[in-house]
């Protein structure tokens, strides 16, 4: 009977944790593609160079998908479950509702070991990916898009607009050409029509022009004279080499060294060479400092002269005689804002060097506790589907919903603390772990002692009994106005 029992609740639950997960990876999708459309449209990228950038891009959605679609199919499940009473026949059999919960809480330790090896393995290999396919996208120029009355731009050294384009897409009208050869002429084309056509590898557009004029300005930058030139002609051939709007084919190597494209093991080399270089270049900062201050590494006599002298001689002012206390005051005064800036250099590459220890710290601790909050989210709701006892997805997708905007906001606001140094990686990362942990154990308690958490009639029996305890208050409140 407990076999029969594990895979009926394994059954109840793979059926919703699938649909759930695929729906909140589609929303996802979508968010991430409205994020980059602006860098898609008007580029003339094909679907295949589309389609890839948004496959490596939604490899990192995993690790928000798996928890939130493990803690909607948990409610869904011991919500279905208690809502057809299949819950009260197990409880009243004498099987307990951990008992119960033993066969899922092992699928959710194997889905934490897959989010695991995923975010270890196969996200920074996406990420390195997608951040090389966004860079050649983001970095490509607009298509060859010539409209009328607009002046087209992205041609290096040219500037481009026709009056009119026919139906054919070819044969153009009112044609003026802008050609910046140097910084003190600017040629120009104008004619009445031509054929505009691609070359057949593609890199280049010709123009073959007829009825118009070349103007051209010669000249020298060092003789202030030029010489104006004006050509007519009847038939011209203009070629303009495209091949800048092409998309650039940027090799992986470039983005190899990102902290977010490493696995745990290139992380922890990373964060320990950083380490150790921030560390020997205090050392070197300290050396530096403490040797313009002479008076650290020499004994000086005249110092323990002023401080352990007579009265009269206490300052050391009063030890340096007049001839030359001008020179050693300005020499003081030179080696102080030498060590001052030293020190704002120093600081801010030390910040600098310290802001990459955290970040690769963030990356590190990110893997583990994405992939444990799987575990969490899954204590969260299968004892709020056993209380609710609602199945579907009405209560149980508001409340999922509830909860991981909690999950995610902790996520954000952690983070974020460590970015500016307001709390350590650890506490900053496993912030949302922290907190939803004892609310876990807290619900997973009371659905086990059968808690009317979430019961209007237990709410309304609880304000019936205490209104008299409160009206004495009231009615002393009333005779006072």
């Amino acid at each position: 009977m407990i076999k029969k029992l594990d895979k009926l609740i394994i059954r109840s639950f793979i059926g919703p944790f699938i649909v759930t997960f695929f729906i909140t990876f589609f929303v996802l999708m979508m968010q991430t593609l409205w994020k980059y459309i602006d860098d898609f449209v008007g580029k003339d990228l094909d679907l295949f160079t589309i389609g890839q950038c948004l496959w490596y891009a939604s490899a990192s959605l995993l690790t928000l998908a798996m928890p939130i679609a493990i803690l909607i199919s948990s409610i869904m499940t011991f919500g279905n479950l208690g809502e057809s009473f299949e819950l009260v026949a197990i409880k009243s059999a004498g099987i307990s509702l951990l008992r119960f919960m033993r066969p899922l809480i092992w699928v959710a330790v194997l889905l934490c070991g897959i989010t695991f090896l995923f975010a270890n393995y196969v996200i920074p290999y996406a990420n390195l990916k997608f951040k090389t396919i966004y860079y050649d996208i983001a970095y490509k120029k607009p298509a060859l898009d010539l409209k009328p009355g607009v002046f087209y731009k992205h041609i290096p050294g040219y500037a481009i607009k026709i009056g009119k384009k026919d139906v054919d897409g070819k044969t153009i009208h009112s044609v003026v050409i802008y050609e910046q050869q140097s910084q003190l002429q600017d040629n120009s084309i104008i004619a009445e029509q031509g054929i505009m056509q691609l070359s057949t590898d593609k890199k280049y557009l010709e123009f073959t022009l007829q009825n118009g004029h070349r103007y051209q300005e010669r000249g020298s930058p060092i003789d202030t004279s030029s010489e104006f030139i004006r050509m007519g002609f009847k038939e011209y051939k203009k070629l303009f080499d495209i091949s800048a709007l092409q998309m650039m084919q940027t090799s992986d190597t470039v983005f190899k060294n990102d902290i977010k494209m490493q696995s745990i093991r290139l992380l922890d080399k990373t964060i320990d060479s950083l380490t150790k270089v921030n560390d020997s270049f205090t050392k070197k900062l300290n050396k530096d400092v403490s040797g313009q201050l002479h008076y650290l590494n020499v004994p000086d006599s005249i110092w323990k002269k002023a401080h352990l002298g007579s009265p009269k001689e206490k300052t050391f002012s009063a030890q340096i005689p007049d001839s030359i206390k001008n020179i050693v005051y300005d020499n003081a005064i030179q080696i102080a804002y030498s060590i001052k800036n030293n020190y704002q250099f120093s600081g801010s590459e030390f910040d600098s060097r310290d802001y990459e220890i955290r970040f690769g710290k963030i990356e590190w601790h990110r893997k583990f506790s994405l992939s444990l909050a799987c575990l969490v989210l899954f204590f969260i709701g299968a004892p709020l589907g056993s209380i609710i006892r609602k199945g579907g997805l009405g209560m149980p997708l508001v409340v999922a919903i509830l909860f991981f905007l909690i999950f995610h906001l902790l996520n954000m606001f952690g983070e974020k603390f460590v970015k500016d140094s307001l709390v350590s990686p650890f506490t900053g990362m496993w912030l949302s772990v922290l907190v939803l942990t004892p609310l876990g154990i807290f619900l997973t308690y009371k659905a086990m002692h059968d808690s009317a958490l979430f019961n209007k009639e237990f709410y309304y029996r609880f304000f019936k009994n205490i209104r008299p305890f409160f009206k004495p208050v009231v009615n002393a409140l009333s005779r006072k106005k």
